[in-house]
């Protein structure tokens, strides 16, 4: 059985999904800290030629909350603040009305918890590009919730009964194959092919949101782009 674990992020980028469509069962984690700079809830999108962000915000509270602890900032309107930054960049863009009701319904959601507000975001993005993998919520596993990086991920691995983990490129440092070797695991990391698609510019501009595929090149030809990395 082919496992992944990832944070929740709000509209990732195509690698985000690709590994999703990659594993049998996906890990998301709900119960780690929050982190200020990530890219738990934000995400950029292309204006103008340009990358820009948008943001869910969320309410003040201490910082070492839990992401599931953590609330949407709703009195801020940011919701259509968000679409209104969407709408003009990409209003005259492909697949602008097959995919706007998409992104629009997303946003809009009302959950109050930001982990609840993400993880209805993936659960539609999931079946709109038709991946069939098993989503488990990181609480709801049996393990000892303090471990720390490594053994956090082997002790999911073991009580999921993994035989393969596939691990997001940037973490290619933090793992040791031959650590998960003697857990009779076999360790990979995804690695995103160059993905290239008109911009209508000259310069192409990568990681942006899925939003962004999208706009540009429809749902049909983003599922194609999930196939379109390799394992090392």
């Amino acid at each position: 059985m082919d496992l992944a674990i990832m944070q929740p992020y709000f509209l990732p980028y195509i690698g985000y999904w690709q590994l999703l469509n990659a594993v049998d069962k996906f890990v998301i984690y709900d119960n780690i800290q929050y982190t200020k700079k990530g890219w738990i809830n934000r995400n950029r999108y292309l204006f103008n030629g340009k990358p820009f962000t948008f943001t869910i915000p969320i309410k003040n509270d201490s910082d070492f909350l839990d992401i599931k602890d953590r609330r949407v900032a709703y009195d801020l309107k940011f919701q259509q603040k968000i679409l209104n930054k969407i709408k003009p960049a990409y209003s005259k863009k492909p697949y602008f009305k097959e995919t706007f009701p998409i992104i629009e319904d997303i946003v809009n959601n009302n959950q109050i918890n930001l982990f609840e507000y993400i993880y209805y975001s993936i659960n539609k993005l999931k079946e709109l590009l038709g991946i069939n993998t098993e989503i488990i919520i990181s609480s709801s596993i049996k393990i000892d919730h303090s471990l720390k990086s490594q053994d956090k991920v082997l002790a999911i691995c073991k009580e999921l009964k993994a035989d393969r983990y596939i691990n997001a490129i940037g973490g290619k440092e933090l793992y040791s194959k031959e650590e998960f070797s003697k857990e009779n695991i076999e360790l990979f990391f995804i690695e995103t092919n160059k993905i290239e698609y008109d911009q209508f510019q000259i310069d192409f501009v990568p990681y942006l949101s899925i939003l962004d595929m999208l706009m540009f090149v429809g749902i049909d030809k983003t599922k194609e782009f999930l196939t379109q990395y390799k394992l090392v």
